[in-house]
This record gives structure tokens, sequence and C-alpha cells, in this order.
């Protein structure tokens, strides 16, 4: 029992130590440039409507805050967002570089 009560603390341990690394990553902006290129293609376009898998406005995400951009781009690497393009880039993305990219953006100024 002593065993098994020790297994499950360890456990616990570890899955708390995995969830504090990923928040201590920090998003370093001028790191971001060699990763932004599968952004730019349709949210650097003004006015861009996207056509997969439906028509649609791509928003602009220059100026939007690093915490939203970063929620948004695990959501579509978990498939808790769907969209098949945006699932597609951000399950090729590390942690570090979702951070990266967010910091980039939200230093970015605003575009209507």
């Amino acid at each position: 029992m002593k065993i098994s009560t020790a297994l499950l603390v360890l456990a616990a341990g570890a899955s708390m130590a995995g969830t504090a690394g990923a928040a201590d990553i920090v998003g370093n902006p001028k790191a971001a440039p060699n990763k932004i290129e599968m952004c730019i293609g349709c949210h650097g376009i003004p006015e861009y409507k996207g056509s997969f898998p439906e028509v649609y406005r791509v928003p602009k995400i220059g100026g939007q805050s690093a915490k939203y951009i970063e929620a948004a781009l695990h959501a579509y690497k978990k498939g808790d967002r769907n969209h098949p393009s945006m699932h597609g880039i951000a399950a090729s993305l590390s942690d570090q570089d979702i951070a990266d990219i967010a910091a980039y953006y939200s230093q970015q100024t605003p575009s209507k």
C-alpha cells in the first residue's frame, strides 16, 4: 500500500512539473521572424478571405493579446478549434514556437 501511495505522489509531482515547465516558457519576439512565414500568407493580407474549408474573413492578428494568440494556437493544435489548415500549422509548432509567435504579433500595431 505504501508503494502505491508513493507512486501516486511521484506521478502527480511529475504531472505538475510538466505543467510548470510549459508555464515557464517565455515568448521571444526576436525569435519569431523565422517562424511566421506560415502566418503572413493569410493573416498578413488586408481584407483577405480564405476559401478552405469555406469562405471566411481571415482575422488580422497584429496587436492581439499574446495570451489570446497562444490559447488559440494551442486550441487549434489540440483540435479544440476546428479549422484544418490552422490545425496542421499549429500541430507543427512547439510550445516555444507558439510563445515566440504570440509575443511577436502582440507587439505589432493592430491593422484595420
